[in-house]
């Protein structure tokens, strides 16, 4: 029995020739790219509102931390001395106008001035990242650690007084 040309044939992949070939491949490359600039206009759009919702909670911390610190300058006061109350208030002022820095700029803004900072002074932004990604492992760690001790407690964070099964 001889073996199928027609399977052969079927499977060699098909060649196009001459002009109407050619504007199949650059519609198909045309579409792809605009598919692309589509996608990555998206992603683009739902990163900036990441940072802008970002932004908002960290302007809100921002101001939360600033009120705290004015109200214990008072009691800074009593206990350590006037100087010291002025101290706390002053980093207040200054956590506060970083809050106000911070919300009177775009996002794209701040990006622009965090590459011009890298680009002045790059070993000090290496050891921001890497204090920030220290603390951040420590943070992580200890809510595991947490975690771990929860589950060797068998508490499983369910209401004390229910009945177990």
């Amino acid at each position: 029995m001889a073996p199928a040309r027609d399977t052969l044939v079927a499977a060699e992949p098909m060649k196009t020739t001459g002009a109407a070939g050619d504007e199949g491949k650059r519609g198909a490359g045309a579409f792809v790219r605009e598919e692309a600039g589509k996608i990555a206009g998206q992603a683009g759009d739902k990163a900036r509102s990441f940072a802008d919702t970002g932004k908002e909670k960290a302007t809100g911390a921002l101001d939360e931390f600033s009120s705290m610190m004015r109200d214990a300058a008072g009691s800074v006061d009593e206990r350590l001395g006037e100087q010291y109350g002025r101290y706390a208030r002053s980093a207040a002022d200054q956590i506060s106008g970083l809050a106000d820095s911070l919300r009177g700029k775009q996002v794209d803004d701040l990006l622009d001035d965090a590459r011009e900072f890298v680009k002045k002074s790059p070993a000090v932004a290496v050891g921001i990242a890497a204090g920030v990604g220290f603390v951040l492992a420590r943070l992580l760690k200890s809510g595991l650690d947490a975690a771990g001790d929860l589950a060797d407690k068998g508490d499983t964070g369910s209401d004390p007084g229910a009945p177990k099964e």
